[in-house]
């Protein structure tokens, strides 16, 4: 019987006890990663939702509905925007007309899913659009 090895009594669950001892890292690692994940998410939706909001208030000119649109841009995710959020300035500093340009800053917190890693962090989206088209 050459090259099997038979397991003695000490060494009996040793599997079970380093798998214990490695158990908790990758539970911390897949939460991470799922954070991450749905952070990342987040932020390309923040920033959409800047670019809509840019596009609604560059065409439109009324800043409920350039609100509405940044809402709408994040509903699917379940952030919600109101106006306190969405910050509007023109390079003129006065109407939005071209050759002006318009600059859109979306802040929002978004909590987190798991919560093992803090219980909010503030996503930031910014837009720029020239007015009038």
């Amino acid at each position: 019987m050459k090259g099997y090895r038979v397991k003695s009594d000490s060494e009996r669950g040793a599997a079970a006890v380093e798998f214990a001892l490695i158990l908790p890292v990758f539970i911390i690692l897949l939460f991470g990663i799922i954070e991450f994940g749905a952070a990342y998410n987040a932020q390309i939706l923040v920033t959409n939702a800047a670019r809509e909001a840019a596009r609604s208030m560059t065409l439109t000119g009324v800043e409920a509905d350039a609100v509405a649109a940044a809402a709408a841009a994040t509903a699917p995710i379940g952030l919600a925007i109101d106006a306190d959020d969405v910050e509007f300035t023109v390079s003129s500093g006065g109407v939005c007309t071209s050759p002006a340009r318009l600059n859109v800053v979306v802040t929002v917190d978004k909590p987190l899913l798991t919560g093992l890693f803090g219980a909010t962090f503030t996503l930031t989206g910014q837009a720029m659009r020239q007015c009038g088209g």
